[in-house]
Order: C-alpha cells, then sequence, then structure tokens
C-alpha cells in the first residue's frame, strides 16, 4: 500500500521516512517530493509498506508530531490509468 505522507518538515529526508515507519514494518519504499524549480522539499512524501502494517502505520503516526511539526497520515489515492 502506497501511504501519503503531508505537513513534513521541510529538512525531512527519505531516511527519516523510513526511520519514523520502520516500527511498524519493512518500508519498501520512501521518498520526499521535491520542487524541481529551488530543489527543496515541498513538505509531502510516499511511503510502501505491506498493506497490514501500512494500516497500523497511520492508525499511529496521522496527527502526530514529527520533526516539530504534525504530520497528517493516509493512504494515497491511486494514480489514474493514463488513456492511450
Amino acid at each position: 500500500m502506497t501511504i501519503f505522507v503531508y505537513g513534513l518538515s521541510f529538512k525531512a529526508r527519505r531516511e527519516n521516512l523510513i526511520e519514523l515507519f520502520a516500527p511498524f514494518g519493512e518500508v519498501s519504499s520512501a521518498r520526499i517530493i521535491i520542487n524541481k524549480e529551488t530543489r527543496r522539499s515541498r513538505g509531502y512524501g510516499f511511503v510502501e509498506m505491506d498493506d497490514a502494517d501500512a494500516e497500523r502505520a497511520i492508525e499511529a503516526l496521522n496527527g502526530t508530531e514529527h520533526m516539530g511539526r504534525t504530520i497528517n497520515v493516509t493512504k494515497a489515492n491511486e494514480r489514474p490509468a493514463a488513456e492511450s
């Protein structure tokens, strides 16, 4: 499952997301979205985990504080399939 995490500190890095979610299970991938022009964090990112682990992480982490900011953690919406 892909998890959407927003409200992140602009200083947060990929490693911080992995560290935050690791207690709930294996993190398959984590990424922070970067503004292409400024090369700075946009304050949100995505984490991929096993479904059961992801549900536990969402329940435990949504609305908690991380690096001085209250984060929001939800299931990511699936991207619509590209039309041919």
